[in-house]
Formats: C-alpha cells, structure tokens, sequence
C-alpha cells in the first residue's frame, strides 16, 4: 500500500462511523415517535396498554 492509498483509506474511515451514529440518531426519533403514537391510539380506543405485552 502506497502512502497515498493509506492516506485515502485514513480519510474515509469516519463516514461509515457517522453514517451508523446518524442511523442509531434515526432509529432512537422513529421508535419514540412509534411508542407515542402507540399509546395515543391505545389511550383514544380506551385500551389498557399495560395489560397488553408490546413485542
């Protein structure tokens, strides 16, 4: 491996690390947004969402 090529491997190295913090950043929002609205159907259909085991 050239210099150069060891440089642009370097380079590259934080782009998959920011793209998998910013996709655990998506999926941390979308599941939040999930329970929320789970328990607001829950809560207007006057469902005990205690009582019932959420997979």
């Amino acid at each position: 491996m050239t210099d150069n090529e060891h440089r642009e491997t370097i380079r590259r190295k934080p782009l998959p690390e920011a793209a998998h913090e910013e996709m655990m950043k998506f999926e941390r929002t979308e599941n939040e947004f999930r329970r929320k609205d789970r328990e607001e159907r829950a809560s207007e259909l006057h469902l005990p969402l205690n009582e019932i085991k959420i997979h």
